[in-house]
């Protein structure tokens, strides 16, 4: 099937007998054997849920992967990966990562003697001068949250090795736009929170592998720390997977729109998005991706400016998060990295004149009207 088509039937339930369209909800903790040493195939919901394998089914397929581990939160899903990481190895990562996940690694997996430095993960020369012994991964972002910085995924295996495990987050583009397991990424990483859920009414977090020895390592976290997702926000997820492909389209149609009707409103600075002819990472992306997504980046004239919008705004909300379907407006300095320190943020781009919209599937118009009359 087309891709269209395994987001609306690719996570058919195989247990069921009834006919049912929609995956049940398995609601149960715990499952009875048939006999002595025999198993219906689950045992205990910590392990595994007949909800939650249809969805890891799904997003592998999606992701042309061959398997999935389902977690609880985007961050739920960060924190196993750490775990295929040996202790007192080395991470390089993307200079202007989510703060959620230079939180983690700095408050948590430092204590596990993961060490990690920020770079920019483009930069081939400067790559290649912090290879080591001690570094066993390189996480990515492509596009960057929130400067939408743009790493060559294929450039990136070929400076690293086959040794170093590329971890790619693909929460912007999803798997619709690229699937960095065939550019040479090991392991792919999702906020299904974001656009997967589509909703903004459920956690969840994936990481799809052609590996079969991170996936069991994967299943085994899983299995002993209890982080796997529950049956009914798999059912919620599933459900929100049969339109991605709509909502996808159409909120990177619009975004588009946004970009180029922003970058000529006289009160923004500059505009970060990949679908821009003059984004640095432009030609790159386009290589790699068969769409840029609808994920903007903008700064304005001020401070006062930045502020004013967010207090201005009418239907479109000033809310962390994205993806889902309503457009929503983040102020990353503010919410999404504040705990990186300011010096660092500000290096980076992050300041408090930048403004972060995702775009969502209402009309066009309303939204170029909504950040009309904010600026105005």
């Amino acid at each position: 099937m087309k891709i269209d088509s395994i987001c609306v039937h690719g996570a058919r339930d195989l247990n069921d007998r009834t006919g049912a369209v929609a995956v049940p909800i398995y609601q149960s903790a715990t499952f009875a054997h048939p006999g002595v040493g025999a198993s219906t195939g689950y045992d205990y919901a910590r392990v595994q849920n007949p909800t939650r394998e249809p969805l890891e089914r799904l997003v592998a397929a999606l992701e042309n992967g061959r398997e999935c581990a389902a977690f609880a939160s985007g961050m739920a899903a960060m924190d196993a990966l750490m775990w295929l990481v040996p202790p007192g190895g080395r991470m390089l990562a993307t200079s202007d990562l989510y703060g959620g996940s230079v939180r983690l690694f700095s408050e948590l997996a430092s204590r596990a003697g993961l060490k990690v430095d920020y770079l920019d993960t483009d930069d081939r020369e400067l790559l290649a001068a912090s290879l080591g012994p001690d570094v066993r991964a390189v996480f990515v972002e492509t596009p960057s949250n929130p400067m939408m910085n743009v790493t060559d995924i294929r450039a990136l295996r070929r400076t690293v090795g086959p040794d170093v495990m590329i971890i790619v987050d693909n929460t912007f583009l999803t798997p619709l736009l690229m699937r960095p397991l065939e550019l040479g990424a090991d392991l792919v990483i999702h906020s299904g929170t974001k656009y997967l859920g589509g909703h903004n009414d459920t956690l969840s977090g994936f990481v799809v592998t052609d590996s079969p020895e991170h996936a069991e390592r994967l299943r085994h976290i899983t299995k002993t720390v209890g982080t796997g997702l529950s049956p009914f926000d798999s059912f919620m997820v599933i459900r929100g997977l049969k339109t991605l492909h709509l909502r996808v389209e159409r909120a990177q149609a619009t975004a588009m729109e946004a970009a180029v009707w922003l970058r000529r409103h006289p009160r923004v600075r500059k505009v970060y998005y990949p679908g821009l002819p003059e984004h640095p990472g432009h030609d790159v992306h386009r290589s790699q991706a068969s769409g840029f997504g609808a994920m903007i980046s903008f700064e304005v004239d001020s401070a006062a400016t930045a502020e004013r919008v967010l207090e201005s705004v009418r239907f479109i909300l000033y809310a962390e998060s994205l993806g889902g379907v309503e457009t929503l407006i983040t102020y990353p300095h503010l919410q999404t990295h504040s705990d990186v320190p300011r010096e660092k943020r500000e290096a980076l781009g992050i300041t408090d004149r930048l403004l972060r919209l995702s775009v969502g599937v209402e009309a066009r118009e309303d939204i170029l009207a909504d950040l009309g009359q904010a600026l105005a």
